[in-house]
């Protein structure tokens, strides 16, 4: 019995995947509860437009951050900073006397209710009115989100085991000796997962509208865009996965260390300006952080591509650099083979 112990800890030594589920996840969920765990979130951007502006804004209490102050500003002028995500509340003054009203992102679920809830405890003549969620349901703010967890799931478990397959049925030397450059070899990997990924995106959002009523007031253009990009992103980083495990099981592995963060720390359970800074910045880091971010501002608020190009942009630039190391990482996985000039049975053989 004293062998096997020792034998199951050399195993395990040598198992690094499975040493990171051990230490690292747990660290990880102690970190997150520790100091991302915080639904209230302490301060929202503000803006004070119409005639009292100046005079109302340095009233208001702390907790408002007012970045907008416009007395020449309408309540339209207010409306399309809320729609373009620039603040959380925008508060519309009038004449002396008559009554303000404060416009809140209901979006921004989290933050609208710290809104609501701080504007209620002040009283005073000013009326809530909330845009786009007007009843703060929490589906209409997840559905969204979790269109975006659903493809992560597919696209990065899924595809994941794509050339794992390949290398533990034998087949990973054919590619190694076929004309095919690696590129063209992950794209064809991809593309029939996107195919599917894509369908099982139209139905969840469907599905989505249908049983939760969710709005969808955008563009389906940019959300088509937004969807597109951020799945090539996923299938490229279950393709990069794959290209690092030796078996499945290491890539499922693999996959759920990655997937754990994506669930807790992009602004899906726990909203990101609740977080403290230092654990913030990794949620900044995250593919579905922007995907939220555009299914959000385009269902919800009916956001345009215009006030939509910083998470689009980040979201490319993320396609490239995982495409560009799934590539790179292929290529190498590829290279040991070719140098070797092994051949697997029935290809490249002379014939007698």
């Amino acid at each position: 019995m004293r062998a096997m112990i020792i034998k199951e800890f050399r195993e395990l030594r040598r198992d690094r995947r499975t040493l990171a589920m051990l230490i690292v996840l747990p660290l990880l969920l102690l970190v997150v509860f520790g100091y991302a765990a915080n639904f209230y979130v302490s301060s929202v951007k503000a803006a004070v437009v119409g005639p009292q502006a100046a005079q109302i804004a340095p009233a208001l209490p702390t907790f408002f951050d007012v970045t907008v102050t416009e007395p020449g500003g309408t309540r339209a002028d207010a409306e399309n900073l809320l729609r373009d995500n620039k603040v959380d509340v925008a508060i519309v003054t009038s004449v002396p006397g008559a009554t303000s009203v404060a416009l809140v992102d209901g979006s921004n679920l989290f933050a609208a209710q710290s809104t609501v809830s701080v504007l209620n405890k002040a009283g005073g003549a000013m009326q809530t009115e909330v845009l786009y969620n007007p009843d703060l349901k929490t589906s209409w703010v997840m559905v969204p989100a979790i269109i975006g967890l659903i493809l992560t799931f597919i696209g990065t478990i899924i595809t994941s085991i794509g050339l794992v397959r390949e290398r533990e049925a034998g087949t990973l030397e054919q590619l190694a000796v076929m004309p095919i450059r690696p590129s063209q070899v992950i794209l064809g990997k991809i593309v029939p997962y996107f195919l599917l990924a894509s369908l099982d995106m139209i139905v969840v959002t469907v599905l989505g509208i249908v049983l939760f009523g969710v709005p969808f007031n955008g563009n389906v253009p940019t959300f088509a865009l937004g969807a597109a990009i951020f799945l090539f992103v996923v299938l490229g980083l279950g393709v990069l996965i794959s290209t690092v495990s030796q078996t499945a099981g290491q890539a499922i592995q693999t996959a759920f260390l990655f997937l754990m963060p994506q669930i807790l720390l992009s602004g899906m359970i726990f909203p990101l300006d609740a977080m403290a800074a230092g654990v913030r910045w990794i949620g900044y880091l995250l593919p579905l952080t922007y995907f939220t971010m555009i299914s959000q501002g385009v269902m919800l608020r009916g956001a345009p591509i215009t006030t939509l190009w910083l998470p689009l942009v980040v979201l490319t630039v993320m396609a490239v650099i995982v495409f560009t190391g799934a590539t790179l990482r292929f290529r190498r996985d590829l290279a040991p083979n070719v140098k070797s000039g092994h051949r697997p049975a029935g290809v490249g053989a002379d014939k007698s």
